[in-house]
């Protein structure tokens, strides 16, 4: 059997049993079930040590045993956490043909946004085709407060839920239009629930503009589709040709990921 793989440099103070437990999981995913003595002998350890990792990942349901062979197969958080990632997979390939046409036709920067606690991660980008233009954020993690994508999101929220994620009343800034207080922030996110929309104006970065909607269709994770623009072009004109098409794009993404 190799070695388990290892990515970047040892922990300064590794926990062995916890590196244990993730080499079991590791085991799992390379054969179809685990007997007690594979676990013992893959680890290196005492059988009552193995019976204890294996304890252990069966009371948080990373494994379960099957009663009439006694070996262990994945139970249901590992089963749970591989459709989560599925499902953020498919979401993005089934979503890029409309992220595709609205990047086309309104030629500006398009995003694909998920809450991760209190910030937005952006999982999809299409930058526009103009010479001045906003750049993807594909991959970056920023303060929902501060983006229009995370406005749409945190709208999505109760007010207990908010108060969870933020339980301070100063919010830290990116620029100086961003909100600073979760009073504020209560505001804003009233205005998003009763427009549909959120918008952001230099809030996350100067000179950028952007409009969001959040879909309905995905409660987990919660996804946002953006629009970003040159602050400088985004005019009232713009602003409403930006908000239809969006719109359109949110409602078509949302039956599309039912």
């Amino acid at each position: 059997m190799p070695p388990a793989p290892a990515y970047g440099n040892v922990p300064q103070y590794p926990i062995e049993s916890v590196d244990n437990a993730l080499r079991v999981l590791l085991l799992l995913g390379e054969r179809p079930k685990l007997r007690l003595t594979d676990v013992s002998q893959y680890l290196g350890v005492a059988s009552s040590t193995a019976h204890r990792l294996l304890a252990m990942l069966q009371y948080r349901g990373f494994v379960r045993q099957d009663a009439a062979t006694r070996s262990y197969v994945p139970g249901p958080t590992l089963d749970g956490l591989a459709f989560g990632v599925l499902r953020r997979l498919d979401v993005r390939t089934r979503a890029r043909p409309v992220l595709e046409r609205l990047n086309a036709d309104l030629q500006e920067t398009v995003h694909l946004g998920r809450l991760e606690g209190n910030d937005v991660h952006f999982i999809e980008s299409l930058e526009s085709s103009r010479a001045l233009r906003v750049g993807g954020r594909l991959g970056l993690s920023m303060p929902a407060h501060c983006t229009s994508t995370g406005k749409a999101l945190l709208a999505e929220l109760s007010t207990e839920e908010l108060y969870r994620l933020y339980p301070e009343e100063k919010l830290p800034p990116l620029t100086r239009n961003s909100i600073t207080t979760r009073t504020a922030l209560a505001r804003a996110l009233a205005e998003v629930r009763a427009h549909g929309f959120a918008r952001s104006r230099e809030e996350s970065e100067e000179g950028v503009s952007s409009m969001a909607v959040a879909l309905h269709s995905t409660r987990s994770p919660r996804l946002a589709v953006n629009v970003s623009v040159p602050a400088n072009r985004m005019g009232e004109d713009i602003e409403q040709a930006v908000l239809g098409r969006l719109m359109e794009a949110a409602e078509e993404l949302d039956h599309l990921l039912l």
